[in-house]
Parts: C-alpha cells; structure tokens; sequence
C-alpha cells in the first residue's frame, strides 16, 4: 500500500464512527479479506478511501439485512452475482421472520391477558362452558390470591393456549367429579375410607392436570376454602346439602393418612 498523509482517509476509528459498528469488527473484515483499506500513513496506520467507505457500507447493510459475510462476499466480488435475486431471497426470509415475530407477539399478548385474568374466555363463554354455577368472579379472586405464586403462572400459561373446546373437557371432567363427589357422600361413604381416599387422589390428579400441580398441603388449604369460601361453599352445597364440609373432611383424612396435619398444613 502506498505511503500518504493522514488526512487522505479514514482511521479505523473514525470509519468505525461513520458506519456505527465497532472497531473491533473492522479489523475482523480486513483479517478475511473481506474489507481492507487500501491505504496507510507513514506511520503505519490503517486508512479507508472513499471506495473503502462505499464497500463497507454495502457490508454494514447487508449484514443488517441477516446475510452472512460469506454471501456478502460473492455479492460484493463477483461480476456476475445476481445481487436483486439475492436481495429477494433475503427479503422472503425476513418476511418469515417477521410472520414468527408476530405470532410470538401475539401469544405473549395472550400470556400477559391470561396472567391478568385466568380463562381467556368471554363471560358468556365462561357461563357456556361451566354452567350456571359458576361465577365469573373466581378467576379474578383466585389472582389475587395466588397472583404471585408459581402455581399461577403455570395456570396462566396452560390457559393462554386453551381454547373453548378444551375448557369445555376441563369443565366435564370436574362436573364428573363433583357428581362423583355427591354421589359417594349420598352412598355413606365415611372420610379416611379407601373409597373416600380414592376421591381425594381423583381430585388432585384432576386439579394438577386442568389448572396447576397441587400438593397434598395445598389441597388441604383449598378444602378450607371450599368450605369457608360463600362462593366455593355455595357451589358445592348446591349440588348436595353438606357437600363442601364433606368434602373438606375427606381432605382432611385423606391428608393424615398420608402424615399430614391439616390443621397446621400451609401453601407448599
């Protein structure tokens, strides 16, 4: 390269700069030949011409454009690379990618909604899907409850991919069980007997595979608020008189059969 002054050019620095990439990569390019300048100072130092800066900048937006520096360089050194086809090629990926980002963007908009209010089901919907029972204030209740908790996050998330028709199964499983539930507490079926074990384990493998993985503990808390709760507490009295303490109490067994004190049992 030709011995001139430091003002004929660039220094690595100051075309770094310009273009608003680091120097580092600069030095990257003119390692594999991809964008050398052409000229130094007596000195020694690097200096980019003109025709440096123009090549570079065809790099800066190609490689903003996601080609790789490969490509970029049989672009920019051969004389008879298609550049437009190129350029369209890249196009259609970026408008794949761009497809992908806004189908993430809309899942997440559905996770934040989901995280804010449970079922993203319309309140007429809700009342179609689990009857008339229920009470369209319970998710919101729920949330704030159990807003910061691991188990509502898992919630939320199996509800921001759920549709009606999967809601729906949900709901005829649980009407399966509290039918389940009346009918066995009509039959005389006393706490802590297998069969009434049996309904504390369905409840739980119910419970973990429609909302969130309960615990032992926890499902002794929410017998407690089956029954102290007047909503929760209304839902399973009307289905059968006493329904809500009953359950509550083959909770309570089922949970000391398995070394737990129900009194002293906590969210975990």
């Amino acid at each position: 390269m030709a011995d001139v002054a430091h003002t004929a050019g660039l220094t690595v620095g100051q075309a770094a700069t310009r273009l608003g990439v680091t120097v580092r990569a600069l030095h990257h390019w003119d390692e594999i030949g991809l964008a050398r300048p052409s000229l130094r100072t007596a000195a020694g130092y690097r200096l980019y011409t003109a025709g440096d800066l123009e090549r570079l900048h065809r790099i800066v937006v190609y490689r903003e454009l996601g080609l790789g520096l490969d490509r970029i360089r049989g672009i920019l050194d051969d004389p008879d690379a298609d550049v437009a086809e190129a350029l369209r090629g890249q196009r259609a990926q970026i408008a794949e990618r761009i497809d992908r980002l806004q189908q993430l963007g809309a899942g997440l908009d559905r996770m934040i909604e989901a995280h804010e209010r449970g079922p993203l089901l319309t309140v007429d919907q809700q009342a179609e899907v689990f009857g008339p029972r229920w009470n369209p204030d319970w998710p919101a209740r729920a949330r704030e409850r159990y807003g910061d908790t691991a188990q509502w996050q898992q919630y939320a998330e199996r509800s921001a991919t759920r549709s009606p028709e999967q809601w729906q199964a949900v709901a005829d499983t649980v009407t399966a069980l509290d039918r389940a539930l009346a009918d066995a507490m009509a039959a005389g079926i006393e706490p802590g007997s297998p069969e009434a074990n049996q309904l504390v384990e369905r409840h739980r493998e119910v419970f973990s595979s429609s909302y969130f993985a309960l615990s032992r503990q926890m499902q002794v808390c929410l017998g407690r608020m089956y029954e102290d709760d007047p909503g929760f507490a209304a839902h399973y009295n009307g289905i059968r008189p006493g329904l809500a303490i009953w359950f509550r109490r083959i909770i309570d067994a089922g949970a000391r059969a398995h070394g737990i004190d129900p009194d002293s049992a906590t969210w975990q």
